[in-house]
């Protein structure tokens, strides 16, 4: 029999994932995503940062070969490489696809490497977003680590979302709270980033990320003393973030 070649629109198949799976777990939401027909090309998308490791750990039990995108800005802490390398070879990830901006781009649009400095906005876009967006290109779907209790645009998030008709995100820790995440981690043993002990819960690029002290909020030492609070890879309303947003975290 030839194969079915009709595949819905992104919108038709958020929709009737949302009803398949609106009463399953994360970890359910995820062995199911990665193989659901409805979900196509899946892959997993990763900064190795503070709370990375609960996805990358599922993943490499359902399927450690899942294309795991990491997004190397050039602009990353030395800890947050070394991380990524420890998390790879511990967990047994396979495909793991390090994507940043060509040589070419960087010495057209940052020469100097100070366009953090200037116009944070444009180096995220130059550093995040654009590489992010061409190597998802292949992809059907990505998975992200996005939380309903991050608030703003998150406060009602789902477990799937269609990003118009370009691809579906899937969020299988939608539902969960802080203590969710670190009782994942600790039952599993798995290692934090070096850099979360010393008072950086929120873990971005050097030059943009400094440590937050008790009180603050989780992300408040990501670009301090600016309006920016994200970084731009995500999309809200169906067009990309590259503006700050007053109540996303």
């Amino acid at each position: 029999m030839p194969p079915d070649l009709h595949f819905a629109p992104v919108a038709a198949r958020v929709g009737q994932l949302n009803n398949r799976y609106v009463h399953h777990g994360a970890t359910a939401v995820l062995e199911r995503a990665l193989g659901d027909a409805d979900t196509g090309r899946v892959a997993l998308v990763s900064a190795f940062g503070a709370e990375s490791v609960v996805l990358l750990h599922m993943v490499s039990v359902i399927d450690r070969s899942t294309p795991v995108l990491f997004i190397d800005t050039e602009m990353l802490f030395p800890e947050t490489l070394s991380y990524q390398a420890e998390l790879a070879q511990k967990l047994g990830l396979t495909d793991i696809r390090t994507i940043h901006a060509s040589r070419t781009t960087l010495a057209h649009a940052d020469p100097d490497g100070r366009l953090h400095q200037t116009d944070p906005d444009a180096c995220c876009d130059l550093r995040k977003t654009q590489p992010l967006h061409h190597a998802l290109a292949p992809f059907d779907a990505w998975i992200t680590g996005r939380k309903r209790f991050q608030g703003g645009q998150r406060a009602n998030l789902a477990f799937f979302e269609a990003e118009q008709e370009a691809r579906i995100k899937i969020n299988p820790l939608a539902h969960w709270q802080p203590d969710d995440v670190h009782e994942y981690m600790i039952n599993n043993r798995l290692p934090r980033h070096p850099l979360v002990a010393r008072g950086f819960p929120s873990i971005g690029c050097a030059p943009c990320t400094s440590p937050v002290s008790a009180g603050e909020d989780p992300r408040a030492g990501r670009w301090r003393n600016t309006e920016k609070q994200e970084c731009g890879i995500h999309f809200v309303d169906g067009k990309m973030v590259r503006v700050p947003l007053k109540h996303a975290s």
